[in-house]
């Protein structure tokens, strides 16, 4: 392959760049075995300017999952564990809301989202700390969306089991056990597992979501689920993961993982979703990997997005074809573009003109996001006071699985505490609260909750729709008050809802 079959991709990237605001990106070609285009560009971070290199670490969010799969995989090799080995067998403790899906989880199970449980992203995703042990004892509490085995759903929260089962095996952490059996093997340089190694490291990313038209800094979010999306990386290093699939599990002409094990991960296992795009159609999952097809030829793949990241990997095995982009901006459509063009010109089709393509999208959705800004304005003028006063809404609201929400009134505003988010409530109807978060907010839209009066007119507990596939998830009060309690205003006794905000 020679130099100018990519010789336009650099003002593609750059116009890709600036069209989406994006601070900075790095990407990897492989073909054959030799990578023929490795290269950064833009900054790490828009406020120190420093530069983005190849040696850059970036999250690389779910990406990760295709190094837990491989993990998995070299246990299989080794005979320490199958596909259909039942969980309860290597986790005696370990289970489900659904009983019968408890007993019988197995680890392909796990690896190809067949659990019946959508996301319940939000039992890891807040800044709070949370261990991994924590997660998988809150599993059980969570309603699944799904019977089990019936489709496939994506959720984190698998990758995190089966990051415990690599644990239990090997007799080391899940963070240990991959540096140690995959990354070093490989030749990986830049890599850490945790925001504060990321920022340690000497070279490496920050995030940087967007709001309307405003990309700014963010906070860089903790990941509590690292099996499922937890690893740091350059894209010199990814480079070295596209050629170790792509040479179905060689490293430097030795056997790492078997060619088994790799054709495993990048066959479909599952019907996944359809694309929206003809030229890819229907979308499997394999491993770790979703399968599908671009313009006639089969592609392995995986997107990977957190606040302010955003990443994709794509191969074409046939062709020994890879590409990967990692960035530090999020939503970012340039990654899949950037990746489609490449194959586009390393197959010698015809162009396809992606970056239209997707700013037209881009347009439309701005456009949807401006109307949905009004709409919210509307809705805020006509939105009434507490229903009770403050005080009554005063206390702690639990959940097994999802924690405890505290709301407590300071300074004549009712404010709440929830995992290391905080922020007030602004009451919609005198029932229903919109949680208005402190400083850049975790979630978009904002979270809302619900409160419940018993039969006494007591408020005895709140629910929100924090997982949109199940029903709301109801949070108990400890020890409800009585209206003796709560003085001569008793909380059964309604206010006039007064126009405008609560705050």
């Amino acid at each position: 392959m020679s130099a100018p079959d990519l010789s336009n991709l650099d003002s593609l990237v750059e116009e890709a760049m600036a069209q989406w605001q994006i601070p900075g990106l790095a990407i990897a070609v492989v073909q054959g075995d030799e990578v023929i285009k490795l290269q950064a560009y833009g900054t790490r971070d828009i406020e120190s300017r420093l530069p983005a290199t190849i040696d850059t670490q970036f999250m690389i969010c779910s990406l990760t999952k295709s190094f837990t799969a491989a993990g998995l995989g070299l246990l299989v090799d080794e005979g320490r564990l199958d596909w259909s080995t039942r969980i309860q067998d290597i986790l005696p403790n370990f289970q489900l809301y659904d009983a019968i899906a408890s007993t019988n989880l197995t680890v392909h199970d796990l690896l190809t989202h067949q659990s019946g449980l959508p996301r319940h992203d939000r039992i890891w995703s807040p800044p709070g700390e949370r261990s991994r042990a924590e997660i998988l004892e809150a599993i059980r509490y969570l309603q699944p969306s799904k019977g089990f085995r019936e489709v496939n759903q994506y959720c984190n929260l698998g990758y995190v089991v089966a990051g415990a089962v690599a644990e239990q095996i090997s007799g080391q952490s899940w963070e240990a056990f991959t540096a140690e059996r995959l990354l070093r093997p490989l030749g990986f340089k830049s890599f850490s597992f945790s925001t504060d190694e990321l920022v340690a490291s000497n070279d490496h990313a920050l995030p940087h979501p967007r709001h309307a038209d405003r990309v700014y800094r963010g906070r860089l979010w903790p990941m509590h689920a690292a099996p499922a999306g937890g690893i740091n990386t350059s894209v010199s290093d990814m480079a070295k993961w596209l050629d170790f699939l792509l040479s179905q599990g060689t490293v430097n002409g030795s056997q790492l993982l078997t060619r088994t094990v790799v054709q495993q991960m990048m066959t479909s296992q599952i019907y996944f979703e359809e694309c929206g795009f003809s030229e890819i159609g229907t979308l499997h999952y394999g491993l770790g990997l979703r399968c599908e097809h671009y313009r006639g030829d089969r592609t392995v793949s995986h997107t990977g997005s957190l606040p302010g990241w955003s990443s994709m990997m794509s191969m074409m095995p046939e062709h020994g074809i890879g590409v990967v982009v990692l960035t530090n901006f999020d939503p970012c459509p340039v990654r899949d573009l950037l990746i489609y063009s490449v194959f586009d010109r390393l197959r010698s089709r015809e162009p396809l003109n992606w970056l239209e393509t997707f700013r037209t999208r881009q347009r439309k959705a701005l456009d949807e996001e401006e109307r949905d800004r009004r709409n919210r304005e509307t809705l805020h003028a006509n939105w009434t006071g507490p229903a009770r006063p403050l005080k009554c809404y005063v206390g702690e609201y639990e959940h097994p699985a999802y924690g405890a929400f505290s709301m407590f009134e300071s300074i004549g505003v009712l404010s709440w505490r929830w995992r290391g988010l905080t922020g007030i409530l602004l009451s919609r109807d005198g029932k229903t609260f919109e949680l208005k978060e402190d400083g850049d907010p975790r979630f978009g839209p904002p979270l809302q909750v619900t409160f419940q009066f018993n039969a006494d007119g007591i408020v005895d507990s709140l629910s929100s729709p924090l997982e949109p596939a199940v029903a709301d998830i109801i949070f108990q009060r400890r020890s409800p008050p009585t209206s003796r309690r709560l003085g001569n205003r008793h909380c059964n006794d309604a206010r006039q809802p007064k126009p405008g905000r609560s705050r």
